[in-house]
């Protein structure tokens, strides 16, 4: 599972590689960016609403952030999924603490994992989402309903989902938004070469920063859990 989400990364790269090369990716996204872009201003509303749903229903949503970059931008695209990811989350997050409490609660208390970072949360609750957001270690929808069992306050949850999924969504979206720009791109200019090359430079800077922030992460999960013994998890209300 920690080493997860590199390969996933290298997956989808060579799979673009692949399909750029002997597949028609270029009328393919031109005809799915025109029906995204028919939809107007409303497009965007439309992809973060999707998110939410995928979140909510336990789907990854991975592909998804590529495709907001490479149909939306760079920008746009990451923002639209920043909001529909941190409300999909906040969904999950509120459906533990009110319906399904006794379900998730029966699942997680076979997780060591989630037990760990029941303990971890109720000592500095906004640090630790922020690091369970950035470590490979914990799924992204599944941890949205573990976390609605622990004592960390909704406010607190937001915030550290905002900022513990940045780096994440920005990497995937970027390399979205460069397959756009490749797929779009001419090839006429002399500055044909050096574009392609400075996106790739930036991919692979933004690989580099997301795998340093992940393995701090990860140490200093495992840090918290070395230092103190962790009891199975809390399921206890929390106000």
């Amino acid at each position: 599972m920690r080493r997860w989400k590199p390969f996933l990364i290298a997956v989808i790269l060579v799979a673009a590689g692949v399909g750029f090369l002997f597949l028609p990716l270029r009328t393919w996204f031109v005809q799915l960016q025109g029906e995204v872009g028919s939809l107007g201003a409303i497009g965007p509303v439309v992809v973060a609403v999707a998110y939410v749903a995928m979140t909510v229903l336990l789907i990854p949503g991975s592909a998804l952030t590529i495709g907001a970059g490479t149909i939306f931008g760079l920008w746009v695209g990451a923002l639209v999924v920043l909001v529909g990811a941190n409300v999909g989350a906040l969904c999950s997050f509120l459906l533990t603490r009110t319906f399904l409490r006794d379900k998730v609660a029966r699942w997680a208390v076979a997780k060591p994992t989630f037990a760990s970072l029941d303990r971890a949360i109720g000592q500095a609750g906004f640090k630790m989402v922020v690091l369970s957001r950035l470590s490979p270690a914990f799924p992204f929808t599944l941890l949205n309903y573990v976390l609605g069992l622990t004592t960390v306050r909704t406010g607190s949850y937001v915030l550290a989902n905002l900022l513990g999924m940045l780096p994440g969504i920005f990497l995937y979206a970027y390399i979205g938004a460069t397959a756009g720009e490749a797929l779009t791109g001419g090839s006429t200019s002399s500055a044909s070469l050096f574009q392609p090359t400075l996106h790739i430079v930036g991919l692979l800077a933004t690989v580099a920063v997301v795998v340093i922030v992940t393995r701090l992460a990860r140490k200093a999960l495992a840090e918290m859990e070395d230092a103190r013994p962790m009891p199975n998890l809390n399921v206890t209300e929390v106000r």
